[in-house]
């Protein structure tokens, strides 16, 4: 492995029908075994797991996702009157997947490596429109429910908190998880949210 590889580490995956972004929060409901092992365990040690969207689910086996996903730290969990457990996760630094493999008690991990943090680049006047979207977006009492931590300012933010929050399909939220320049995402939302207006 050349010096300039990024270190790969090995990280427990959540497959999911939607997408995480960084700094965004995802509700989930938790019952397989598997999985309630990994949150204890997540949750007495303060690591950190891995959601990847679901390419396509495969009979009886793990299924196949896409290879960009989201680093998850847990930062709230309820008892739900289902029995099931209740959890908020929170998306960290972005990850691509290189290999994988179930263990044991059908955990899948995955051998990844961290992307490169994104660029930090200043909301301009142009995106004025997108902004005004998101905080009409930001009073649905649903979103005010996550209190998503929102940095008006940022164009990196902005593009990630409307990515997730948009009624788009989770491939189209995938590809704009996998850009990396936040300039390139407010304009495909831009061009987006033009279509689902249209």
């Amino acid at each position: 492995m050349s010096s300039t590889s990024p270190a790969r580490t090995d990280l427990p995956l959540f497959p999911l029908n939607t997408v995480l972004f960084q700094g965004g929060r995802l509700p989930l409901q938790i019952f397989e075994p598997r999985y309630l092992d990994l949150v204890s365990r997540c949750m007495r040690e303060g690591s950190s797991f891995g959601v990847t969207l679901i390419r396509k689910g495969r009979d009886g086996g793990q299924p196949e996702t896409f290879e960009i996903g989201t680093e998850a730290r847990i930062v709230d969990f309820n008892q739900l009157s289902s029995g099931r457990l209740g959890i908020t996760i929170e998306g960290g630094r972005k990850f691509r997947v290189y290999d994988t493999w179930e263990q044991s008690d059908l955990l899948l991990i995955g051998e990844v490596a961290f992307l490169p943090e994104e660029p930090d680049v200043a909301i301009t006047a142009d995106h004025q429109e997108l902004v005004d979207l998101l905080l009409e977006l930001n009073l649905h009492p649903e979103v005010r429910k996550l209190a998503l931590n929102i940095d008006l300012d940022d164009a990196r933010s902005v593009g990630w908190r409307l990515a997730e929050l948009l009624p788009i399909e989770p491939e189209i939220k995938q590809s704009l998880l996998q850009l990396q320049l936040p300039r390139e995402r407010l304009q495909e939302l831009r061009r987006l949210i033009t279509k689902l207006r249209g």
